[in-house]
């Protein structure tokens, strides 16, 4: 099976915007706020949706970051990330899959202690930080 998804990384000063998810009966991981796209939207309206079904922030894109292609849960997964900018609402949990348990700005030197859902973005959002703070 195929999943094909954006992820919004939002960065104020040194801190990044991440959200634990999970499942009632799975470990609660933490990641930037993500999820699947519908079949006519665009990336960065998937990406834009799921920041606010997520956290209750509206947001806007500054630029596209990369593209990740793997596995992941047993699915192909195909993830375009976008570097965005928080222009209104407010730290709130309306997710419609009562998958977030819980929205957290987090600063970089934070992150590490952190239970990762993909542990592979570390570093990668680590220099993002670094360079946009």
């Amino acid at each position: 099976m195929k999943w094909i998804g954006s992820a919004a990384v939002c960065i104020q000063g040194n801190r990044l915007l991440m959200v634990q998810q999970g499942k009632k009966d799975e470990p609660k991981l933490w990641t930037v706020p993500s999820g699947g796209k519908e079949i006519d939207e665009s990336f960065e309206s998937c990406c834009l949706r799921e920041l606010e079904e997520e956290t209750g922030y509206k947001g806007e894109i500054i630029r596209p970051l990369h593209v990740k292609n793997g596995h992941s849960y047993g699915y192909e997964v195909t993830v375009h990330y976008f570097l965005v900018r928080i222009v209104g609402g407010q730290a709130k949990i309306q997710d419609p899959d009562n998958l977030i348990h819980e929205i957290r700005w987090v600063k970089s030197d934070e992150i590490n202690s952190l239970e990762l859902a993909f542990p592979q973005d570390l570093s990668h959002l680590q220099e993002l930080m670094f360079i946009e703070s």
